[in-house]
């Protein structure tokens, strides 16, 4: 087998990580990058591609897809190399101070560096337990909302109390044919102002709030046709609708990042807010899987980690050079 050999790893895919691509880029390393997912982008393709963003220096808003494209724009002069769909399952240090690092499906890459930008390590929707729904997903049941377009003149309901179920409420009420948001209590752990606009939609008519109350049942024939919804001390509803979208968050999982030998707290990586160096020399952690005091999980927090990790790479690999900072306004953007 021929092993791929660059000058970073660069373990995760997402915004963060192509960003890091650029920084290391900017000082003529190479990086390839491994993510689990089958496309770039992290969360942002995978869960909400059609959702605008709003803290993005210089973008006063910009759809989560978009800004996976105009990363991967800005990195294409350095000409970065990819291994994807393929979760790196562990990594060995040799004699000379490099890595191998393997992955589930056999590749292995050899580097020098080993930057760890895997956001929330693997993640997979938190499930309501209900009967038989594990039967219409894909049919009707979704976890996430990849493109509202497909939800068009659909009946939808949603099940949820936090940001994600207040902000797909509200931009599928000028998209779906009919909106039902179930939620069982009567307050949203969602940003008050989110859920000011919810009630307003509520009280226009535009869609319908159901408080204190949870869908408990799903049924149809080859797909989704209807929900059961219990409200506080009344007789359960059957309701007809196109799609349930239950929204309760993600679980994060570190998956073979637990046995990587680096120090954790709260599983999340520990890194020195110098350079977000980890525990282990030659190997840093950047985005939302690591930690520190203060800590932000913000794209913007990511990006800022990914210069800092950049120039303290480039130092760790080459420790008899002097270190000069450029600016981009000034040398323009070098080619690999």
């Amino acid at each position: 087998m021929n092993i791929l050999s660059t000058d970073i790893c660069i373990i995760g895919a997402g915004p963060v990580g192509l960003f890091a691509v650029f920084e290391a880029g900017l000082l003529k390393m190479r990086c390839h990058v491994v993510d689990a997912l089958a496309q770039t982008g992290g969360q942002l393709s995978e869960i909400y591609p059609k959702k605008p963003i709003y803290d993005i220096p210089g973008f006063p808003e910009v759809l989560a897809g978009d800004l996976v494209k105009n990363l991967e724009k800005q990195i294409e002069p350095f000409k970065p190399t990819f291994t994807l769909g393929e979760r790196v399952e562990r990594f060995t240090r040799l004699d000379d101070g490099s890595f191998i690092v393997y992955t589930v499906a056999g590749t292995e890459i050899s580097c020098k560096i080993i930057v760890i930008a895997a956001g929330l390590g693997s993640f997979e929707p938190r499930k309501p337990a209900i009967e038989h729904l594990a039967l219409y997903e894909g049919k009707g049941v979704n976890y996430m909302i990849l493109d509202p377009e497909h939800y068009r003149d659909k009946r939808v309901v949603i099940a949820g109390g936090g940001d994600s179920a207040l902000d797909w409420t509200i931009f599928l009420a000028n998209v779906a044919k009919e909106v039902t948001l179930v939620h069982r209590g009567t307050t949203f752990r969602g940003v008050p102002e989110s859920a000011e606009k919810v009630q307003h939609l509520a009280e226009a008519g535009k869609i319908k709030l159901l408080l204190k109350s949870n869908v408990v049942g799903v049924s149809g024939e080859d797909k989704l046709e209807a929900v059961t919804i219990s409200f506080n001390n009344e007789e359960d509803v059957v309701q007809e609708t196109d799609y349930f979208i239950p929204l309760f968050g993600l679980t994060p999982k570190l998956g073979p990042l637990e046995d990587w030998d680096l120090e954790l707290q709260d599983g999340a990586i520990v890194v020195n807010t110098f350079d977000y160096s980890t525990s282990i020399e030659g190997v840093y952690a950047i985005g939302d899987i690591n930690t520190y005091p203060g800590k932000l999980k913000l794209i913007l927090c990511g990006f800022h980690e990914a210069a800092l990790m950049a120039q303290s790479a480039y130092k760790y690999l080459n420790p008899d050079k002097k270190f000069t900072l450029k600016y981009t306004t000034v040398n323009g953007v070098p080619t690999l």
